[in-house]
């Protein structure tokens, strides 16, 4: 008779968890930034479609990294608890709180459960305030558990790198302008080097406690990031073939004429 296969629990717990943060530090970095008038969620984002920060609630949005369709179904999730619970009791029992002890126990039970694999995500739950002090984030790993941050914070992708930079240039009381810039230009940087992101390639959206209208959530359009950030990279190559000359032009070079068709070929001479 053989002996059945012996894993210890810590042994178990370190594979599920190894497993889990390969799968989100694969995906792409999501900072959030507090900011003078609410929270500012930046995300690198091609997808017109798929968007990795979501409208929870009034003044509860969601942000996530990792598998797209682990965290669509934790945020389809939130959405119902605090529609069912604003239904049932008051819009004002609905919280940032609530939502994200909610999810620490759905995360939790998951990553602990041997029957199937840990959820390779990790989330952040916010909530605006009246004022700056009342704002709260909520980061949650995929082992379920909840850390409070204050200021600003990042994860997926090179989160480390990103946090070390927004770690030396943020200050309190940002406009929305300059968080953006700030969040933009740390989510470029890297150990070996500063990349430039296109604001087509951005999702940023905000809780605005000075909207008039309950709902505090609001997205930012590629023109409204174009104006902020300026135009994006252009296309045209700086170094190598096709790049522009920056060369002086030399007056004693022919000047070709500029019209709507080629000039005919010349035959060489006999």
């Amino acid at each position: 008779m053989s002996m059945p296969f012996y894993v210890s629990p810590e042994q178990l717990m370190k594979d599920r968890a190894d497993f889990a943060r390969k799968g989100i530090a694969r995906g792409r970095s999501v900072a959030v930034i507090q900011y003078a008038d609410g929270v500012l969620f930046v995300s690198e984002n091609p997808s017109q479609a798929l968007h990795k920060v979501s409208e929870i609630y009034d003044r509860i949005a969601f942000a996530a990294v990792g598998r797209y369709n682990e965290f669509e179904n934790l945020r389809i999730a939130g959405v119902r608890l605090a529609d069912m619970r604003g239904y049932s009791y008051d819009r004002r029992d609905v919280t940032g709180r609530g939502l994200a002890n909610a999810y620490a126990q759905t995360l939790g039970t998951i990553f602990s459960s041997g029957g199937e694999k840990p959820y390779e995500v990790e989330i952040f739950v916010a909530e605006v305030g009246d004022t700056v002090e009342d704002d709260q984030i909520y980061r949650l790993t995929y082992d379920g558990q909840v850390a409070d941050e204050h200021g600003f914070a990042v994860m997926g992708g090179a989160a480390d790198a990103v946090a070390a930079y927004l770690q030396e240039r943020y200050q309190p009381g940002l406009s929305v302008e300059d968080a953006l810039r700030l969040a933009v230009a740390a989510l470029g940087h890297s150990e070996t080097t500063d990349r430039q992101i296109s604001a087509r390639d951005l999702e940023v959206a905000t809780l605005d406690r000075t909207r008039t209208q309950e709902r505090k959530f609001r997205r930012l359009a590629s023109a409204a990031l174009i104006t902020i950030l300026g135009d994006t990279p252009s296309a045209t190559p700086t170094v190598g073939p096709g790049a522009p000359s920056t060369e002086p032009a030399d007056p004693a070079d022919p000047v070709e004429p500029v019209t709507g068709e080629p000039e005919p070929p010349i035959a060489p001479p006999d």
